[in-house]
């Protein structure tokens, strides 16, 4: 596979032991509650029997017991990096980096091994590469980081070297991932690219977990294929542009998504007519409304990947949070200023505490120059990029955000936010096009009016109306609320549309 580069094998590493019973003392002698110490040691020495002159059934067997010790390590570790607002501070990247690094020269390792036994034999190193390869990705995924295009070459082949051997749908044990039963290689490389194929970066950390799970589950009803199905029902995705460029002959380009698309249908209905998530294997991080909200946006997305994002290029300046868009529609701050004040001294001294720095733009409104923080991004092929030197608040997405356009305010959500190679932080801009009122939840008498006051935002189109409330208002659902200075005074919250980081959208009736 001359398209396909390995990274060079370090030769220059000691190797700590020698065969099957040294490495178990070796691996004895590891601290093994300290989760970064540990991924570190197994990653070198996963390097080091990459790059010596072991026989391929040895280094085989070493490469499996270093396996089994890194699972339980790297999920001790992932909590560090998993969905951390952006940036990383140093040490969690330094985790994220340790985990996704372990795994990708873990399965470096068992693929350059492959070849070097005969067809029937190779199922099992392949195998291994392929869980690798997307256990490296996800690790991407959970830390919110740009995958690199190597990874996905490197599924590729794989699913080369299987399909060209026999061995793509070869049933294999896992005494590492029990769960998984006899998994074969076609399974774990449908599940790489289905997690890539939803966009994971535009969920939240609850929905990546059930989405991964649910995919988990249904990763083996997938078939690749050298054509698409031109049957009426079909649905087949392309993964050309995975690839990067036009792919090898003998590659499959085509996996048909239909059983999952059913799968996820059949759950839909489930979950409509009563069921939890829980008896239907996606778990207990969402309810049953946010779980119909995610398998709805899954099958949305087979069919059509990206969710659409701004076409606008130039710079645009961004005030992000409830607080801060309801200045910006109305040109005053809802509560008093000095809580917002990107100026003030208790807020300086709390970003400082807790991010490291505090430099903000500030944005003039078109209703009068009133200092609402906002950070200046720069549009980039419809995604909004902030650049490694604007140093900014650390962000998780989805998040509300506010602009304004051509002198007119308007309101949207910065989602799929990640970080890239060159330490930027890009995501997409979605802005609603309904009309927005910017209002406030209304306090009752009984509240001292001291108290903040709680921004909401009124979305109204021809024939629906909804309500944008931060995430921490405790609205509920079929308690109506009252509303000051919107044109509707009364809205009975009846589901809930989409709920990002900060915010929750709810379809409304009026009361």
């Amino acid at each position: 596979m001359h398209w396909l580069a390995l990274p060079e094998p370090r030769r220059n590493i000691t190797l700590a032991f020698h065969d099957g019973a040294s490495a178990r003392a070796w691996l004895a002698a590891q601290p093994q509650a300290q989760a970064l110490h540990m991924v570190a040691a197994l990653r070198l020495q996963i390097e080091a029997i990459d790059g010596s002159a072991l026989p391929p059934a040895e280094a085989l067997e070493l490469l499996n017991l270093l396996r089994a010790a890194a699972v339980p390590a790297q999920e001790n570790l992932e909590a560090r990096y998993f969905r951390k607002a952006l940036p990383m501070p140093e040490d969690d990247q330094r985790c994220f980096e340790h985990a996704h690094g372990l795994w990708t020269r873990l399965g470096v390792a068992y693929l350059r091994l492959a070849p070097q036994f005969p067809p029937t034999a190779k199922g099992l190193p392949l195998n291994r590469a392929a869980c690798a390869f997307r256990m490296a990705e996800y690790c991407h995924f959970q830390a919110a980081r740009q995958c690199p295009e190597s990874l996905d070459r490197l599924l590729f082949g794989v699913l080369a070297q299987a399909e060209s051997n026999g061995v793509l749908r070869q049933p294999l044990a896992d005494p590492d991932f029990r769960h998984l039963g006899e998994a074969n290689i076609a399974g774990h490389l449908a599940w790489a690219f289905l997690l890539r194929l939803i966009d994971p970066y535009r969920l939240t950390s609850p929905q990546l977990i059930v989405a991964n799970r649910a995919i988990s589950r249904w990763r083996e009803l997938c078939t690749f294929q050298a054509t698409p199905d031109d049957t009426p029902k079909s649905q087949t995705v392309d993964l050309l542009p995975l690839f990067g460029s036009q792919l090898p002959q003998g590659i499959p380009r085509w996996l048909d998504v239909r059983p999952v698309a059913r799968k996820i249908r059949h759950r839909l209905e489930a979950l409509q007519a009563g069921q939890s998530p829980e008896s239907l294997k996606l778990g207990r991080e969402l309810s049953p409304a946010a779980s119909i909200r995610l398998l709805t946006e899954l099958a949305a997305s087979l069919k059509s990947p990206q969710r659409a994002a701004s076409t606008e290029i130039g710079e645009i300046e961004i005030a992000f949070g409830a607080e801060h868009a309801y200045a910006i529609f109305t040109g005053d701050f809802l509560n008093p200023v000095g809580n917002l004040e990107a100026s003030s001294t208790a807020l300086a001294h709390d970003r400082l505490a807790m991010f490291g720095f505090d430099r903000v733009s500030q944005m003039p409104t078109a209703v009068k120059k009133l200092n609402v923080p906002g950070e200046v991004w720069t549009m980039v092929d419809g995604m909004a990029v902030r650049p490694p030197e604007l140093q900014g608040t650390r962000r998780l997405s989805p998040c509300l955000i506010a602009s304004t356009s051509r002198g007119k305010p308007r309101l949207g959500v910065l989602f799929g936010l990640q970080t890239t190679a060159a330490e930027a932080l890009t995501g997409g801009l979605h802005w609603y096009e309904e009309k927005v009122e910017a209002c406030s939840l209304k306090r009752p008498a009984s509240h001292a009016q001291r108290a903040p006051r709680i921004p909401a935002f009124l979305l109204r189109s021809a024939d629906a109306v909804s309500l944008i409330l931060p995430a921490s208002a405790g609205a509920r659902l079929d308690v109506g609320l009252a509303l000051d200075g919107a044109s509707l005074e009364h809205l009975v919250p009846t589901e809930v549309l989409e709920r990002g980081v900060d915010y929750v959208r709810y379809g409304c009736r009026l009361a």
